[in-house]
């Protein structure tokens, strides 16, 4: 078996082959990155490619759906949680700038290479964002209703606002800039408020 030249060589496979697979796509476009160069880099066959994942597309949907899986489990706890709405719609702001920076090859491949994506795929993963949406714009209807935050601005709108900010980090954030994952995330979350303010 070629040795692995992404991370730990007794990780699960899935893993070895996500992470292989995220650098190549970051590094040189899905288009441009064939199956072999993954399994090379993951140090496994094609085979177990296959076995896993079944295509090349299947990891490309995989990068995107790992990190937005990840970002649902912490909206809804910050959702759930017994605080007053403000706290939580900050903490789930907050946390959706940092946990895409963590993630930034994973958010810059999906929105570079979506359109390569089935037309079903592209549906599946487009509802599942729109399910981390709605829940984030629930938060935010729920203070509007109870007088916390202005009306003025539709949710929808507010929403929007505050992810096509998050959606267009990876084109300019870099982790060797002036500020910090966590505070890119407070400034982001302070200005969604500010414009909640009634």
């Amino acid at each position: 078996m070629a040795r692995t030249t992404d991370g730990d060589a007794t990780a699960p496979v899935p893993q070895r082959l996500l992470a292989a697979a995220t650098r190549l796509f970051a590094e040189q476009g899905y288009d441009r990155t064939s199956v072999q160069e993954i399994v090379e880099a993951a140090g496994v066959t094609k085979g177990a490619l296959y076995h896993y994942f079944g295509s090349k597309e299947d990891l490309l949907q995989e990068v995107y759906a790992r990190v937005l899986r990840l970002q649902q489990e912490r909206l809804d706890a910050f959702a759930g949680a017994d605080e007053p709405v403000e706290r939580r719609l900050r903490a789930a702001a907050a946390d959706v700038v940092v946990t895409t920076i963590e993630n930034l090859d994973d958010a810059a491949i999906f929105f570079r290479s979506m359109h390569h994506l089935s037309p079903e795929k592209n549906k599946q993963v487009r509802a599942e964002r729109r399910h981390y949406h709605e829940r984030f714009r629930a938060l935010i209807e729920e203070g509007q209703q109870a007088g916390v935050f202005s009306t003025a601005t539709p949710a929808d709108l507010v929403v929007d606002y505050h992810f096509g900010s998050v959606h267009h980090l990876s084109t300019w954030y870099r982790p060797d800039g002036p500020l910090t994952p966590q505070q890119v995330a407070d400034q982001l979350a302070d200005l969604l408020l500010r414009a909640l303010r009634p």
